[in-house]
């Protein structure tokens, strides 16, 4: 078969299944199989697919259509301008989650040594990126997940950071090594009862454990302000990203624990998403 006639194909199934970007699918899955650029799949419409590769397509594609996302389908995505590997243990890296690092890199562009914590670090995104950036910083990331760091170990490995972040196992309630002039955090933060209101792709494939924030939305935040007051430098900076309708309650939160608001920063739907905070 050719390339362009598996593309119609599996766009049309993704179409009857209401996958909006079908067409970009398709495309994105095709050349995962083929191990091959996306620009040699628009390029190459009459090239040949043999059939063991046609079928893996096409067990993609029926995965896709169950709404599977695109990025445990590929094993990787890019955040920043590097490219991430994860599975579906993991929480597929936000673009809105790129402000925490474009004010920790605006906040901290004088600065040439500085030593982070990264507090539920997931696939690694957040602090890898920041050390890409930043050549002589050094960080620490906690997890509860083992599937967590190892992603971290894997990402770590393959940007040539393995030896600027130590990773630990813990519950951040139980986390007590070192003071840090800087701590990051994208903890759970949806209520419990509204997770199954999120789209299909996100509750029915990400790890729970990554977005539920218990009854309120706020007990995993709650935890890490609690922790980080007493982890941070005095003069230390704090970054948290919240959800769009948590910014009252968090700053109360972040007052009581000894935290100076500095700012509240809007995600790219103009929405709340980042509160940096100095303790005093």
């Amino acid at each position: 078969m050719q390339i362009g006639t598996a593309i119609y194909k599996a766009c049309e199934e993704l179409k009857k299944n209401n996958i909006q970007t079908a067409f970009l699918d398709s495309e994105l899955l095709l050349s995962q199989v083929l191990k091959k650029s996306k620009e040699f799949i628009i390029l190459n419409p009459k090239n040949h697919i043999n059939e063991k590769d046609y079928c893996n397509f096409k067990k993609l594609i029926c995965e896709r259509s169950k709404g599977k996302p695109i990025a445990y389908l590929t094993g990787k995505k890019f955040f920043w301008k590097f490219e991430f590997e994860l599975n579906d243990k993991v929480l597929i890296p936000r673009p809105d989650t790129e402000i925490i690092v474009e004010q920790v890199l605006k906040t901290f562009k004088e600065r040439n040594k500085l030593s982070f914590l990264d507090i539920g670090i997931g696939s690694g995104c957040i602090s890898l990126t920041i050390l890409k950036e930043k050549k002589n910083f050094r960080a620490v990331g906690v997890d509860i997940s083992k599937h967590a760091l190892k992603i971290t170990n894997i990402n770590a490995n393959k940007l040539g950071l393995k030896n600027r972040i130590k990773l630990f196992k813990s519950d951040i309630d139980k986390f007590s090594k070192g003071k840090y002039d800087l701590i990051i955090s994208n903890p759970p933060y949806i209520k419990k009862l509204e997770l199954k209101y999120l789209e299909k792709d996100v509750v029915n494939f990400e790890p729970i454990i990554a977005l539920d924030g218990g009854l309120d939305g706020i007990s995993e935040i709650r935890k890490v302000v609690k922790k980080s007051s007493e982890l941070i430098k005095n003069g230390g900076k704090f970054f948290l990203e919240i959800a769009f309708n948590q910014k009252n309650e968090v700053k109360q939160l972040l007052k009581k624990n000894g935290f100076y608001i500095n700012s509240i920063i809007k995600d790219f739907a103009k929405n709340d998403r980042c509160i940096i905070s100095t303790k005093k």
